[in-house]
């Protein structure tokens, strides 16, 4: 008996010395260096933020605490896998890894393991197909909704016929940069558009060629998949050659403070697609302000807070965080686990109810998830900058892709990978 009461005393003195762990774990794949770190840091500062804001307002999520745990990839594929594998036992619920290149190599062994991925706006595109790839999200968009809200735009200014125009697209020389080629092959055989393929490799600094080549040719319009200095380095070069920009529309990822400040006034009327709202005019950031930047708790200095990129961290963090609480009352726990965690994902509706509970209201469009789809609505806006002000307005209301294009290139492609894998029905 004796003994026993000195063990009790022993494990009660090591609880009171040691601190909490939290039990809701969010690992995060960033890049705070390398070529991409201008455009990396943001994203994993929002991310973080929000993650803190729960803890010091909320006391975690339904009672249980949340803890960011950071890994630097330097946007490297091999770097992203290694902390994958690294933070994985730490109870690692979910994996956004910010990367397609990472995004691939993760999809069948989180799949093995039981912990879901959420890639929103990027990442394989078929893995909207639930039915097949079980444990991968990309809600609310993905790259080939984003290729058809692009031609969507063009076809509203030219009264619905671009037929005849010419577009070229000028993409990151990577799995990312290449995800939009299919769709747009099919769309410009659909609307009779010329399309041009100009790839830059990685990071993007050099692109005279491509260039070059645009301003012989002078195409009505040019799309770009870029990221990072390729995004700066390319709006640079087309206001060299003078072209319009009024006429360059970027992927939401070519769409940041980064890629446009840089080149000044010759930036302005540059035009990005979007899936959320920039700012700071949402309640949440008042929260985040007081409870967060204030309180000297900031995962950085806080001066990216309200730029695009950081609101996407938050953003993406705020999905994630809405799916625990789904999870939680689906399952009737609150310290959930990653399987747990899946579900949450695939039960997940986001309403003007849940938007406006959190702060949020009308900062992003609503959608609801199934077993069947796992990438949300494919709604996408388009925003365009001001250099005046430097500031970003969307111009155009969040507006539905064709998924009579769509559609079937996600069918045909995840049937591929589910024959290449013997992967069987998931939504039976």
């Amino acid at each position: 008996m004796k003994l026993t009461k000195i063990a009790a005393y022993a494990v009660a003195a090591a609880m009171v010395a040691s601190p909490v762990m939290a039990d809701l774990v969010f690992p995060s794949l960033s890049y705070r260096t390398g070529p991409y770190a201008a455009n990396g840091t943001p994203v994993a500062d929002g991310f973080a933020d929000y993650f803190t804001l729960l803890n010091a307002r909320d006391g975690g999520i339904g009672g249980v605490m949340t803890n960011v745990i950071e890994c630097e990839t330097g946007y490297s594929t091999e770097k992203g896998v290694e902390c994958y594998e690294a933070t994985k036992g730490e109870g690692a619920l979910i994996y956004e890894p910010l990367s397609t290149g990472i995004t691939y190599q993760l999809i069948p062994r989180a799949t093995a393991d039981d912990i879901p991925i959420l890639t929103t706006g990027y990442g394989r595109t078929s893995a909207a197909n639930g039915d097949v790839f079980s444990h991968i999200f990309n809600f609310p968009a993905n790259y080939w909704n984003g290729a058809s809200v692009a031609i969507n735009h063009l076809l509203d200014l030219n009264d619905g016929d671009i037929s005849g125009k010419s577009v070229a697209l000028v993409y990151h020389n990577s799995a990312y940069g290449k995800e939009p080629i299919t769709t747009l092959e099919v769309l410009a055989e659909m609307h009779g558009f010329d399309l041009t393929l100009l790839p830059v490799d990685h990071p993007g600094q050099e692109q005279k060629s491509q260039w070059l080549q645009i301003r012989r040719e002078r195409p009505d319009y040019v799309l770009m998949w870029g990221w990072g200095v390729m995004n700066q380095v390319a709006i640079q070069e087309a206001a060299n050659i003078r072209y319009p920009m009024e006429n360059f529309i970027g992927i939401w990822w070519s769409g940041s403070e980064n890629d446009v400040i840089p080149a000044g006034m010759d930036a302005d009327g540059y035009k990005a697609l979007t899936f959320h709202a920039v700012g700071t005019d949402f309640p949440v950031f008042d929260d985040l302000q007081t409870y967060v930047v204030d309180a000297g708790l900031a995962a950085g200095t806080g001066e990216h807070v309200g730029t695009v990129l950081y609101n996407r961290g938050m953003y993406g963090a705020m999905l994630a965080a809405e799916a625990v609480k789904v999870a939680q009352e689906i399952h009737g726990v609150a310290d959930i686990t990653s399987g747990m965690m899946r579900d949450g994902l695939e039960n997940l509706v986001i309403s003007d109810e849940t938007m406006a509970a959190i702060g949020f209201q009308g900062f992003a469009p609503n959608f609801t998830v199934t077993c069947e789809n796992h990438g949300g609505p494919g709604l996408g806006g388009v925003a365009q900058w001001n250099a005046a002000d430097q500031t970003w307005s969307i111009i155009s209301d969040y507006s539905q892709s064709d998924m009579s294009v769509i559609q079937p290139l996600i069918d045909a492609d995840s049937a591929a990978y589910a024959a290449e894998n013997g992967i069987e029905s998931q939504c039976n």
